[in-house]
């Protein structure tokens, strides 16, 4: 659990001295109950700080229940409009007003407030980003060199540990934050491990001999002690491995393979569920390995399945090359 009073926040009291309770009471529900990451709790209590600042100018009075309980939709889209002048894209402005809408959530919920204006209002439509996975071949290529630019150390132990997260990467499908979160014992279990993913849900994930045998020639190499409860991948210093490091080293990989900018240490779980898919796998359990809440976020991956088949087609099949 973080520490909130640690976190840099502008709220603007003077603009909403009435609402300071309320946002204290949806603080503690973030971080309590909804469990919100660092980086949620931070972007939802700024958004929502400009929402009641602007109304503030807006109506030409300090924020109080009463406005907040009285906007009309109009209102709501006149804040969307000033977020749009200053510049936001659509996804920064829907993000933003994503915020708002889970802060009259709240209030609606704990009997503060309602406002059913709202739900009338639609957020900036977003143009829908594929997932963009890199081949079979061009994922096997980046594990077996990333070692080469690792920095020297005795035994090479850094190379042997970024081959080991991006095989974790691959051949599990986890997410960076998921892999570089893992501690030692968390593989304990055999040919499973339970992962912690967002808003701390847990998954079971299948474990591949090729993912334990390069994670085994990683502990063995580390000078460093690791025991049970430590970081599993950790930095030349001991801490747990933080994700810029990995981050650099798929961008020298991308680099020295020619790759597109896309093949980023994220695109290895886009593969891992596309080539899976690929493969004959069900939707169902692809979801289920990734840990999406939604099955329609996991069938985002039989579009790019179809572009895949396609441009391994006209790359390989005969006709395809006249």
């Amino acid at each position: 659990m973080y520490d909130p009073m640690a976190q840099t926040i502008k709220l603007d009291h003077i603009h909403y001295p009435a609402i300071m309770p309320i946002l204290n009471q949806w603080q503690d529900y973030l971080i309590s109950e909804r469990r919100a990451s660092k980086h949620t709790y931070s972007a939802y209590m700024r958004d929502v700080s400009k929402f009641l600042s602007f109304l503030c100018e807006y109506k030409g009075v300090a924020t109080d229940k009463k406005i907040l309980e009285n906007l009309k939709p109009s209102d709501f889209r006149s804040y969307l409009a000033a977020r749009r002048r200053d510049g936001l894209t659509p996804a920064s402005m829907a993000r933003s007003f994503s915020a708002v809408r889970s802060f009259y959530k709240y209030m609606r919920r704990m009997n503060i407030l309602e406002n059913d204006a709202i739900d009338a209002v639609n957020s900036p439509k977003l143009k829908r980003r594929m997932p963009r996975p890199i081949s079979e071949d061009d994922a096997k290529r980046s594990i077996n060199i990333v070692g080469d630019f690792a920095v020297p150390t005795v035994n090479n132990w850094v190379a042997l540990r970024d081959i080991a997260v991006l095989t974790v990467l691959y051949g599990c499908g986890l997410r960076i934050a998921e892999a570089l979160a893992l501690d030692f014992g968390d593989l304990d279990k055999g040919d499973i491990m339970i992962v912690k993913g967002k808003r701390n849900k847990e998954r079971i994930v299948p474990l591949l001999t090729v993912v334990t045998d390069a994670i085994d020639n990683y502990v063995r190499a580390c000078p460093i002690v690791i025991e049970k409860g430590d970081a599993l991948f950790i930095g030349v210093r001991g801490k747990r491995l933080n994700a810029r490091n990995i981050q650099l080293a798929m961008k020298k990989v991308r680099i020295a393979l020619g790759l597109p900018s896309t093949a980023t240490p994220h695109a290895l779980r886009h593969s891992f569920a596309t080539h899976l898919l690929t493969a004959g796998g069900d939707l169902r359990t692809i979801q289920e390995l990734l840990g999406h809440a939604d099955l329609s976020t996991t069938q985002h991956y039989t579009d790019v399945d179809t572009a895949y088949l396609m441009d391994v087609y006209n790359n390989a099949h005969p006709s395809a090359k006249k």
